[in-house]
């Protein structure tokens, strides 16, 4: 399925909505990319114009992977007030809802727009029963994020972890206080 999650309430009031991906999105989206990236080369010797072209690289190989990969996936844009300020990438598989990525511009990291986009996966996946997962590198500050919201690591391979969030789970029957008297 490639629908996108209705916007809640607190980001349509924020001018905040998500729509399909389309052909004339590709600059704004390797211009994401790099302004995610940008940080982890800042550590290296090389020129400005070096660093842009291999990150322009690296987002050509990621659009292939995921076109690749994630094929089925809902590819939507983020955009407040008509305008793109990020990515969300949702794979729905049969047990689980995969953020294949989740990104924002730098300007509007902090906000609590990524919050509520998490929580618009997280209600879906209430609703349908099943887990939410991403895969985050190990230097990636929004780990803290994901820590907060109940995300945990089940797995670690080379620089990525999966991290997984489940609903918690309804109580029992048993546990519920029958208003009943025993028979």
């Amino acid at each position: 399925m490639k629908h996108f999650p209705a916007p809640s309430a607190s980001l349509a009031a924020r001018g905040v909505a998500l729509r399909a991906e389309t052909p004339d999105d590709h600059a704004f989206l390797e211009r994401l990319y790099v302004s995610v990236r940008w940080v982890e080369l800042a550590v290296t010797d090389w020129t400005d114009d070096a660093k842009l072209a291999f990150l322009t690289s690296q987002y050509g190989l990621q659009v292939r992977h995921y076109t690749q990969h994630y094929s089925d996936s809902a590819f939507a844009i983020v955009v407040l007030d008509g305008e793109p300020i990020g990515r969300l990438y949702l794979y729905r598989g049969k047990t689980d809802l995969r953020i294949v990525d989740i990104s924002l511009l730098p300007q509007c990291r902090g906000s609590g727009i990524g919050t509520q986009l998490l929580n618009l996966v997280f209600d879906e996946a209430r609703a349908t029963g099943k887990t939410v997962s991403i895969h985050v590198e190990k230097f990636n500050p929004a780990q803290t994020l994901y820590h907060r919201l109940g995300f945990h690591q089940i797995s670690e391979s080379g620089p990525y972890r999966l991290m997984e969030w489940r609903s918690p789970d309804p109580p029992s029957l048993e546990e519920e206080e029958s208003p009943c008297p025993p028979t």
